[in-house]
């Protein structure tokens, strides 16, 4: 039997980021399953670097209950991060550049060297050289924000830039923190760190184990987003965006049109 054609589907969803045209969905279309699903993401990941992108870190994708049940997917995932993704804190997005971008607020690890494949979550810290507040804006490429979970990661959990604040040590406490999405100054939505799988650094665990799976490996000073702590937002052109995080500070964003 002939299987999902890898490369096509990663060219559609490419020229559909690229364009920030929609796409329908592909996965029952197509047959796409999981694995395969993680197959177009390396195909989809390779085309960027083809172009002269570089890889700086991986993503966790659907930590919290709040985002399973936005998107109505239930199993953790996780995607990769290219530099041409970071935008510096502080810094402009154009959102004619997406497809539909919505932001939520995150923690994000820097790796001081690579945590093994199921190392206790108590034990790794001295794995991680600092941690900071972190934004994603998140840009499914299919139409009306809707994908089943093979659709998804083979289009790298939705990844579209990140805004990483100040690092800083690890304190303690990390897995309880006060969380707080802004938009112009006013407050959009409330949450704790416990969201993101009771703790963080399971986040970091469990991106390590997923994508060891995958043949993946963390790299020394790669960054780790560890997922969402909030639901997610729509981001509207002129807007300005701070993610506020107990005792690690606050990153923040503008967008234009």
């Amino acid at each position: 039997m002939i299987g999902p054609d890898i490369a096509g589907i990663a060219e559609t969803l490419g020229t559909a980021a690229d364009t920030a045209t929609a796409t329908a969905q592909l996965a029952a279309e197509t047959g796409l399953d999981v694995d395969a699903a993680y197959a177009v993401q390396t195909a989809l990941v390779q085309r960027r670097l083809a172009r002269g992108e570089r890889l700086v870190g991986l993503k966790m994708g659907l930590t919290s209950k709040a985002k399973m049940a936005q998107v109505g997917v239930d199993e953790v995932i996780w995607g990769r991060l290219t530099d041409v993704m970071r935008v510096p804190d502080g810094g402009t997005v154009d959102v004619a550049e997406f497809i539909h971008p919505r932001v939520e607020p995150e923690v994000a690890f820097l790796l001081d060297r690579l945590p093994e494949a199921g190392e206790p979550v108590g034990d790794f810290t001295d794995a991680v050289r600092a941690v900071a507040p972190a934004i994603e804006l998140i840009d499914s490429r299919y139409a009306n924000f809707t994908f089943a979970l093979p659709d998804v990661i083979a289009d790298n959990t939705s990844a579209g830039a990140f805004v990483i604040g100040p690092w800083s040590p690890v304190p303690d406490g990390l897995e309880n923190l006060g969380v707080l999405l802004e938009i112009d100054g006013r407050v959009a939505q409330v949450g704790s760190t416990a969201a993101i799988l009771g703790d963080p650094r399971r986040a970091l665990d469990e991106g390590i184990r997923l994508a060891g799976r995958h043949g993946v490996r963390l790299r020394e000073g790669w960054v780790f987003l560890a997922g969402a702590a909030t639901a997610a937002v729509p981001l509207r052109a002129g807007a300005h965006v701070r993610a506020v995080v107990e005792k690690l500070g606050t990153a923040s964003l503008r967008s234009s049109s």
